[in-house]
């Protein structure tokens, strides 16, 4: 498969906005999917279907699957990543379009460690707020909708580049509006701990 601009575009910034969300998942599929012989990946991707590529990224994946279902264990997963899945994000994006094409790689490395760092605060605040709540069914629920999310954007950015695009950009309209929500209902809990403020609902 010969990839357009366009296409190779909404390659990075899938892979990019993706890996803020599930980073081994990112990895794994990916690297399986050039692996089997589904996609041609770019050759700066080519490494992630190597075999112990595949193995570590898969038991990665594996390990992650079960702590992102754990209330509180989601948190402190969410917290330790925030220093690998935003640098990966900006790695995998540039990784797209290689040494050879050096202006277009830095560009993407800007957009998808942007789209990391997106998709990645708002997973974190998102989790944090449904933490609080003392029922296990609503994490495990958001944990699963992650889980889904990102096979089809990874699928929708190689095969329909176009209709990627629209629902990344919806994606990033509801992710920010949920960083300002949740963020503002995390503070209200601290002020309340603190003494300081009740806490306001849920928005």
């Amino acid at each position: 498969m010969n990839l357009d601009t366009t296409q190779l575009l909404a390659v990075a910034a899938g892979l990019g906005w993706a890996s803020g969300l599930r980073l081994y998942a990112v990895l794994f599929l990916t690297g399986m999917a050039g692996f089997m012989g589904w996609v041609d990946l770019p050759s700066g991707l080519k490494l992630l279907q190597s075999p112990l590529m595949l193995g570590a990224s898969g038991l990665m994946l594996f390990v992650e699957f079960f702590a992102d279902k754990i209330p509180g264990v989601d948190s402190l997963w969410d917290l330790i990543h925030t220093l690998v899945r935003v640098p990966a994000g900006a790695a995998l994006a540039a990784a797209v379009f290689g040494a050879d094409q050096a202006s277009w790689a830095m560009a993407a490395a800007l957009m998808g460690g942007t789209l990391a760092a997106t998709s990645h605060v708002a997973k974190a605040t998102t989790r944090a707020a449904v933490n609080t709540s003392p029922e296990p069914f609503s994490n495990i629920a958001m944990s699963l909708l992650g889980d889904s999310v990102v096979p089809v954007s990874l699928w929708l950015s190689w095969a329909h580049p176009t209709v990627f695009f629209v629902a990344l950009a919806i994606a990033l309209v509801v992710m920010l509006g949920l960083i300002w929500a949740f963020a503002k209902f995390l503070r209200g809990i601290v002020r309340r701990l603190a003494g300081r403020a009740p806490v306001t609902d849920v928005p």
